[in-house]
């Protein structure tokens, strides 16, 4: 592994006690960040406190709920000091049904927790960052918001979300010292897998010319760099990590 230096500085990764959001974690505490994960199960939680360095901090939050977004932010500065990075990596695919199909209220929690968690963790952790005039934003979003994935709508708008609202607070915040970049990946296999269809899942693999899924640890790799000092003159930025499957 190719080490960036994080020494003294912070980072909270939202949906940070499994899959891509707890290699994310692993990789920057392994380059010398102090790091806060905030998820919603306390359980996976310790499980990945006790995995990674002592002093790694958890919340139990759902990113749903702004009013706890706001509080855990406020509480997570006070202890870390600052926020330096902020990955928001918490999300979830939904049902897989068409359009017209697609139930209403699966539909609202797709959105709630991948657009409008997203907007409420960025939304609380600016002002911190604005504090010091450094920050790093880095989002997760995914290919299937470029190019739409059918059966998946709600996901496929969640994520085109995250890239416009990327791209937005990028513009906003480019005199400051603080950079906001996403990414786009094309599926990779992670616990996620267990909310989709077989047969979306074999559609997904289809897509890609590099015929396998990716590795949390390719994502975090690219993270990692976007998250450094080193990114210091991409903001409102989409990164594709999908194994050539983008078309732009």
């Amino acid at each position: 592994m190719n080490e960036l230096d994080f020494r003294k500085r912070t980072a909270v990764i939202t949906g940070g006690a499994a899959g891509i959001g707890f290699a994310i974690a692993r990789r920057l505490a392994a380059s010398g960040a102090t790091v806060a994960l905030w998820a919603r199960a306390a359980v996976a939680l310790a499980a990945a406190q006790a995995a990674l360095p002592g002093g790694t901090l958890t919340h139990a939050l759902d990113v749903a709920d702004p009013a706890a977004v706001a509080r855990t932010a406020t509480a997570t500065a006070q202890a870390l000091g600052s926020i330096d990075v902020l990955v928001c990596s918490a999300g979830i695919t939904g049902p897989n049904a068409p359009t017209w199909e697609y139930p209403v209220d699966a539909w609202r929690q797709v959105i709630d927790v991948n657009l409008n968690g997203l907007f409420y963790c960025n939304r609380a952790v600016v002002p911190l960052m604005l504090k010091s005039d450094y920050g790093r934003i880095v989002n997760i979003a995914s290919v299937a918001g470029k190019e739409g994935n059918p059966n998946a709508s709600a996901y496929s708008t969640s994520k085109a979300g995250v890239i416009g609202l990327t791209k937005s607070l990028g513009k906003e915040l480019a005199k400051t010292g603080i950079r906001v970049n996403c990414v786009t990946p094309a599926a990779v296999r992670t616990a996620i897998f267990d909310q989709m269809s077989q047969q979306h899942i074999d559609f997904m693999l289809s897509k890609i010319p590099l015929a396998r899924f990716g590795t949390v640890d390719e994502i975090a790799a690219l993270v990692c760099w976007l998250a450094s000092e080193e990114c210091s003159f991409s903001t409102g930025a989409v990164f594709d990590l999908s194994g050539g499957r983008a078309t732009y």
